[in-house]
């Protein structure tokens, strides 16, 4: 394998891990629904039924 080869790949295996972990941690970040804003879409839901 060439060394630009191999500079590539890692590039791009950092880049695509470090984009990966961005949006894990961004969607574990996400507050958790409280129970109004639950029974609320219940709701909402019932009524588009």
């Amino acid at each position: 394998m060439s060394t630009s080869a191999l500079i590539l790949m890692v590039s791009v295996l950092g880049l695509v891990t470090t984009i990966t972990v961005y949006f894990l941690v961004k969607v574990l970040r996400v507050p958790p629904k409280t129970d109004e804003e639950l029974e609320r879409e219940e709701k909402e839901d019932s009524l588009q039924e």
